[in-house]
């Protein structure tokens, strides 16, 4: 199943890229690249293996979130009919339900 970020969801990528590449230089950028693509496979290949968790929390039906490995960012999705809708990828310790409330204006 394709998975489509959102435009905001690009920007968390984005930003968190521009974090690593400051703080750690290419070689943490390269790595939580990876670290995202292999999320994305993930979900692609097992859409509802992600966590229900902030779907309950948040009352947003259908919501998900799956880890990255070694970094500590959280994908959020929702399994539409024909792709993997992505909202968000956010680090873990954000409040989570202060930036998922309106995911295309935060």
């Amino acid at each position: 199943m394709p998975v489509v970020p959102r435009e905001q969801a690009v920007r968390d990528i984005d930003a968190a890229i521009a974090f690593y590449l400051e703080d750690d230089g290419a070689a943490g950028a390269l790595g939580f690249i990876d670290a995202v693509e292999q999320a994305f496979v993930h979900i692609a290949s097992q859409a509802t293996s992600g966590s229900p968790r902030y779907a309950h929390e948040l009352n947003l039906p259908g919501l998900r979130s799956w880890p990255l490995s070694r970094y500590p960012y959280l994908v959020f999705y929702v399994v539409q009919e024909k792709y993997l809708d992505v909202w968000r990828v956010l680090h873990g310790r954000r409040d989570i339900p202060k930036w998922m409330q309106k995911p295309d204006e935060t």
